[in-house]
């Protein structure tokens, strides 16, 4: 039996982004309520919330200081109830961000267990070492060392893998997985479909005491991720959680992010019988040609072109390695990467033909805001801006000027693909009657009240895919990549006597394929394109989805 996930088109709202309703610059609840109406017509059938709880926005919401109440620039409570209930009235699933690895060094729980060395708070954080001295040499994912003193001063020092106002939370201790599992049952019955578990990879940490083996100096620290992701440790805690809540709520949406996992342990995380994730979002989609980098630059100024033979290789493995057991996520991007069209696209027709490749696979699309409209990274002209404390020292040392780094790192980095949403043609798009909380040089990018009105438009392509995923051949059928040139990717959806031929072309030139034999009915296309009976030529960066009936 199915649940209304393994259905879902999923559209990630990154909530200060989206559209603000009092003119303070920042997004709130309010603002998304008044969107409803876009977001139904779009034809998506879920949101995901980045994280909307008490924050002193460190990280942008995910150090988290009370995870029972909203944070007063995003709304307040009675607006979180009254966006659920009319989210569900317009036939809209909610899911929220939930942070569980760490929380912000403003949370009570932490507060408290520095004020008082002796609290039973404590035991929630991972307090180690002595005489000031390092536990070991592990590095953190945001610069520098895991470890930071103890403000009580007490000599030891206490985890954090991200910020270091962000210290890790102790998974190890029973009493920590209770009161998260608390939290999750609070919001789940308040009416909430589903919960993105954050970070969840990292809950389990090795022993402490050892160092990562390294060249480098003593005293310099490491990545040490096989330490600090994807341990043992992590499904053990993490089952009894994911099975509580399933328990009281069964019909919950558990979307995990694995970051750095691979396909083998996505099935350890989503398969019926470990009962923890129904899916997860793994950072693995998407290699790089490792050739055109340059070992002389940092690695923000390094080239990010798609390896596409690649690609195509990886998407097929998470494909049929999940097949009878989970769903794969189906994105181009998120609050964590660039926009695609920054990233690969590159221009309007190739946007749709990616769009089409990607979300008519087997698997739960989940579509970044504004991607439906074509939108790009913004451009940053300081490095403040990126709020990445290695931002400033890339660019100190580049061999190239401070604006033509920053031209270069705004299209790699995260924080641009954060830029308000395109809504019209009046001051700030309409995101905003104040001054937006981020801003930078745009794109010329039409808005969405623009292009409802277009009939070619990425808006009305992306309403027509999302129309087209829902037919059941895209959603169960069967998947087959067929063998073709790197420059093109041509796989089948079968289902009850028909078959469905997605057709991409990932060059600048114009590309022939050969399909099977038969009668075909066009169902979308973007760019030039020719179809014979047993063939399809397809102009630069075009795409085709064809339908037919089995011989």
């Amino acid at each position: 039996m199915s649940s209304w996930y393994d259905h879902a088109i999923i559209y990630q709202i990154y909530p200060k982004s989206f559209q603000d309703s009092n003119g303070d610059g920042i997004g709130d609840l309010n603002g998304i309520r008044q969107r409803i109406p876009y977001l139904k017509q779009l034809g998506i059938n879920a949101i995901w919330l980045n994280p909307v709880f008490v924050s002193p926005q460190v990280d942008n919401g995910y150090d988290v200081a009370n995870y029972y109440a909203i944070d007063d620039k995003i709304g307040t409570m009675a607006e979180m109830d009254d966006l659920i209930a009319e989210l569900h009235a317009a036939g809209i699933h909610l899911i929220l961000d939930f942070v569980i690895n760490h929380t912000s060094d403003q949370h009570p729980w932490f507060k408290d267990a520095v004020a008082n060395p002796h609290s039973i708070y404590r035991d929630y954080y991972i307090f180690a070492g002595h005489h000031n001295q390092r536990p070991n040499n592990w590095g953190s994912f945001f610069g520098g060392t895991v470890w930071e003193p103890d403000p009580a001063g007490t000599g030891q020092s206490y985890f954090h893998l991200f910020d270091k106002h962000m210290p890790d939370l102790n998974w190890k201790n029973p009493e920590v997985r209770l009161s998260m599992e608390d939290v999750a049952k609070y919001w789940l019955a308040k009416g909430i479909d589903g919960l993105r578990i954050d970070a969840f990879i990292h809950i389990a940490k090795a022993n402490l005491a050892q160092n990562f083996p390294t060249n480098a100096g003593a005293n310099e620290a490491v990545l040490a991720e096989p330490f600090y992701a994807n341990l043992p440790n992590v499904q053990k805690w993490l089952r009894p959680f994911c099975q509580h809540i399933k328990a009281d709520y069964p019909e919950t949406f558990l979307l995990g992010e694995a970051a750095s996992a691979n396909v083998n342990l996505a099935v350890d995380y989503t398969s019926q019988h470990a009962q923890m994730m129904d899916s997860v979002i793994t950072f693995r989609y998407f290699p790089l040609r490792q050739s055109a980098n340059d070992v002389n630059k940092p690695a923000l100024l390094q080239s990010e072109d798609m390896d596409w033979p690649e690609f195509k290789k990886n998407q097929t493995i998470w494909q049929q390695t999940l097949s009878g057991v989970s769903q794969p996520v189906l994105y181009w991007g998120n609050h964590d990467m660039a926009r695609v069209m920054t990233r690969v696209a590159h221009n309007a027709i190739s946007a749709k033909s990616l769009a089409m490749l990607m979300y008519l696979q087997r698997g739960i699309p989940v579509i970044y805001y504004g991607e439906e409209l074509g939108m790009e990274n913004l451009q940053f002209t300081s490095p403040d801006q990126f709020q990445d404390q290695t931002v400033a020292a890339t660019v100190q040392h580049a061999d190239m000027s401070e604006t033509d780094a920053l031209k270069v790192i705004s299209t790699h980095h995260k924080m641009p693909a954060r830029g308000p949403m395109l809504w019209n043609d009046e001051a700030n798009h309409g995101f905003t009657t104040g001054q937006p909380w981020l801003s930078g040089q745009e794109a010329p990018v039409a808005s969405a009240a623009t292009q409802s009105t277009d009939e070619d438009s990425m808006l009305k392509f992306y309403q027509q895919l999302f129309a087209l995923k829902k037919f059941p051949i895209f959603q169960s059928g069967d998947y087959c990549l067929l063998p073709t040139d790197d420059d093109t990717f041509v796989y089948t959806r079968s289902d009850a006597g028909q078959t469905a031929i997605v057709l991409v072309n990932l060059s600048s030139q114009t590309k022939r394929v050969a399909i099977p034999s038969g009668k075909y009915r066009e169902l979308l296309s973007s760019g030039q394109h020719e179809v014979s009976a047993e063939r399809v030529e397809l102009g630069a960066n075009g795409g085709l989805v064809l339908l037919g009936n089995h011989d």
